[in-house]
């Protein structure tokens, strides 16, 4: 017998090698395949039978631009709240339907804690302009909660007051606190042309995103820009997405590392049901196991490629795709 989805909220965030992630994904693949309406008959106009799926590499993939149409649900809980994405004007934005909010939370400390550590050892300063200027933000949902966990009076966002972010980077030069400048890519390279600072000693980690406000460049030209000005040896970097409730973290040089309930398959652009090997370019399917209540096997429009390791990268985007928000630009 398949354990509950209550059962499974804990079993995920305990998992330790591929066996268990297995376990859960086919746990979770075969709940959802019964209980989300859009998801099974997708499954079904596939000619999938759910109960020969034994491998991750025979679950199908249910394509992002979904969410964009239609209410991804799986089970009877009642909707808490709906994740919006950004979009760019004229482009229809993705709605993820969240049944259980403290799951999100669930999912977001422990992978931050995951790959960074305790969140009380850090200040958080967050330059998030064009996702303050919105509702329904998942990223303003994480960073917000981060701020609140620090427990650190210089914890805070930024709008406009960029003088007073200068100001405050200045001041906690001394202190013992680690320092993390979270921001979208457009915010961080205003900053950046405008003020030359010395954060050798703290984090900058960019959550992707131009927003339509800037050029787009190549992820390495606006690291090097950062990495120059601010006097730093490596930009980390943050990928996920609207319709995730989890996310994937880079130290430097776009290398992404997921925490271990989500994982990373590169699909063959020319057939989607097949994957292909490491250092292989094609789209980046993703598990994310914290969505039991919605989907958790989504095949994105992102073009990405995986190492024997399980980092990826992120390359680009296929040509027709929409620019998204709370996603890496490149």
């Amino acid at each position: 017998m398949n354990p509950q989805p209550e059962e499974l909220e804990h079993r995920i965030f305990e998992i330790k090698t591929d066996a268990d992630f297995l376990e859960c994904a086919l746990s979770i693949f075969h709940f959802q395949a019964a209980n989300n309406p859009v998801y099974r008959e997708y499954i079904q106009l596939l000619k999938v039978n759910p109960d020969a799926v034994e491998r991750l590499d025979q679950i199908p993939f249910l394509p992002i631009e979904f969410f964009k149409s239609l209410a991804i649900i799986s089970g009877t809980h009642p909707t808490e709240i709906i994740f919006e994405s950004s979009g760019t004007t004229g482009s229809t934005p993705s709605k993820h339907h969240v049944s259980k909010i403290e799951l999100y939370k669930t999912s977001f400390r422990k992978g931050f804690a995951y790959f960074y550590g305790s969140i009380k050892e850090y200040c958080i300063l967050a330059l998030l302009p064009s996702y303050l200027e919105r509702d329904h933000s998942s990223l303003i949902v994480m960073v917000n909660d981060l701020i609140l966990q620090s427990n650190n009076p210089d914890s805070g966002f930024y709008l406009h007051n960029r003088f007073d972010l200068v100001n405050k980077l200045n001041k906690l030069k001394g202190e013992s606190k680690k320092v993390l400048l979270l921001g979208v890519s457009f915010a961080l390279l205003d900053l950046a042309e405008q003020h030359e600072l010395n954060l050798s000693n703290s984090i900058i980690m960019e959550t992707g995103g131009m927003k339509g406000r800037r050029q787009e460049l190549i992820r390495n030209e606006l690291h090097e820009i950062l990495c120059n000005r601010f006097h730093t040896a490596a930009i980390h970097s943050e990928y996920g997405m609207t319709e995730l409730l989890s996310q994937a973290y880079s130290f430097g040089d776009g290398i992404f590392q997921s925490p271990p309930w989500m994982k990373i398959l590169i699909r063959n652009i020319n057939d989607p049901m097949s994957f292909l090997s490491s250092q292989k370019t094609g789209g980046i399917n993703i598990i994310d196991l914290a969505n039991i209540y919605s989907c958790a096997f989504i095949a994105t429009q992102d073009l990405g490629k995986i190492s024997d390791d399980n980092s990826f990268e992120v390359l680009g985007r296929f040509d027709n795709s929409d620019l998204r928000g709370c996603n890496l630009m490149i």
